[in-house]
């Protein structure tokens, strides 16, 4: 069966702008078009969109999830099964979420005492699903299921000293790059200062630290806008590939 732009917008309950934006992006791209001119779609296309709208109630981002189709190893069916696993990890979250706040409502009524570790559990949890979402596979490559595992179960049973400690430490060398930024010089102590506030900041979930996966997840930070974008951001400014350069200036 055949689609209009628009009978497949109406279906799909999206607007035909969408779709002519995925087209450009070649995230969705239509079967044919008529002589006329106009997109038309077939089943393939529907599926796919379905797919897309999935990842996007995830919270995926377009360019990750054209990176996930444009995968050459990539199967619709394990697709589906992997969106499967990520629905229920956000329940899961979701869950978990209640629970808490339903426990912090009743320390705060004064029902019950609610220990400061149980107020940031879920928190911790939920990070290392959205750690695993976005850089997983990635991650995974380099350092292999065993290590990745280790250091999210580490993760999820620090303390609270321990989260606030890793907290404050990050804190600090986000504040630091942004002073490196404005007077760049590798050999200084405060770039010196930057690469061990950032070594600490590891060792944190790390099982151990060694230099070469140091290096290795420098590369990320220069070479995966995802990586990058989450020192950018926490900074307000480009910080990802100066820490790169300072970790290589003390990784040798």
């Amino acid at each position: 069966m055949e689609y209009s732009i628009k009978e497949l917008a109406n279906i799909a309950g999206v607007s035909t702008r969408t779709l002519r934006y995925y087209d450009s992006i070649d995230l969705l791209s239509p079967s044919g078009k008529t002589e006329a001119g106009y997109r038309i779609y077939q089943q393939p296309q529907v599926d796919k969109l379905q797919l897309i709208m999935f990842y996007r109630e995830l919270d995926f981002k377009l360019e990750d999830i054209k990176r996930i189709f444009d995968d050459p190893n990539y199967v619709a069916l394990q697709a589906m099964k992997n969106q499967y696993q990520l629905l229920m990890d956000k329940q899961r979250q979701l869950s978990k979420l209640l629970d808490t706040l339903d426990a912090t409502i009743k320390n705060y009524q004064g029902d019950t005492i609610m220990k400061n570790e149980d107020k940031f559990e879920v928190f911790k949890a939920n990070k290392v699903v959205e750690n695993e979402k976005l850089y997983g596979d990635e991650i995974r490559q380099k350092y292999g299921n065993a290590e990745v595992d280790q250091s999210n179960s580490q993760w999820k049973n620090m303390s609270l000293e321990q989260y606030q400690k890793m907290e404050a430490i990050e804190a600090d060398m986000i504040t630091k790059l942004k002073e490196l930024s404005e007077d760049v010089d590798l050999g200084s102590q405060l770039a010196k200062d930057i690469y061990n506030d950032h070594k600490t900041w590891l060792e944190f979930s790390w099982t151990s630290y060694n230099k070469g996966m140091h290096r290795n997840l420098a590369d990320m930070y220069a070479a995966d806008a995802r990586f990058a974008e989450y020192y950018d951001k926490k900074a307000g400014q480009p910080v990802a590939k100066l820490l790169n350069q300072v970790i290589y200036k003390y990784t040798k």
